[in-house]
């Protein structure tokens, strides 16, 4: 197996083998009450403190922790305190507090490793490679030529601007009008082709 794909795997594993020892100096708070759960979520479990997790920060709305099976040094987790089990069902509230904890965090992460950049990744549902289904942001510290995706040495291709780029861009604005709580400007036209 190469190289690329067994760190593919290795993303993957993470949320399969968590960690079985408590270290005695780990502070765990457990999840408030009134806070969805769901017993057999390992990240639910995280929070309430009944598993362990290397934490690196936490308030009121989320958490981050050490990955337990990093693709690098650094790699953490930003997760929602409730439960979620994708990023399309978290509130946009929430989304938001996890986000606005990226910059903070992932500075901190790329000065500890020493690594001059970071991927942003989430795995959005089964086909994403989601397996753990409760919200999570991954914070992946990068080096130059790392070289931890397969992905990396595929070619990309300039987007076509033609009939079927103007129809997804259509097809996309016309399902987002169909989400809850989206305001759209009915005076918008494509940048692509033209309305």
């Amino acid at each position: 197996m190469e190289g690329a794909q067994r760190r593919r795997l290795s993303v993957i594993g993470s949320h399969l083998r968590p960690v079985t020892v408590t270290p005695t100096w780990l502070n765990m708070s457990s999840c408030s009450d009134s806070e969805k759960q769901e017993t057999d979520c390992i990240f639910c479990k995280i929070v309430g403190g009944e598993a362990p997790a290397l934490k690196l920060y936490e308030d009121d709305e989320c958490l981050c922790f050490l990955d337990n099976n990093p693709v690098s040094p650094g790699h953490c987790l930003i997760i929602p305190r409730s439960h979620y089990p994708s990023l399309v069902a978290t509130p946009p509230s929430v989304v938001a507090a996890m986000c606005s904890k990226v910059p903070y965090i992932s500075k901190a992460v790329m000065k500890a490793t020493d690594s001059d950049s970071f991927n942003l990744l989430v795995n959005n549902g089964v086909d994403a490679g989601q397996v753990i289904f409760h919200t999570h942001i991954h914070i992946i510290p990068r080096r130059a030529r790392d070289c931890l995706w397969a992905s990396e040495s595929l070619k990309r291709h300039p987007l076509k601007l033609d009939q079927e780029a103007l129809h997804l861009v259509n097809s996309i604005r016309q399902h987002l009008s169909f989400v809850d709580g989206f305001e759209d400007n009915k005076d918008h036209g494509t940048t692509l082709i033209g309305s």
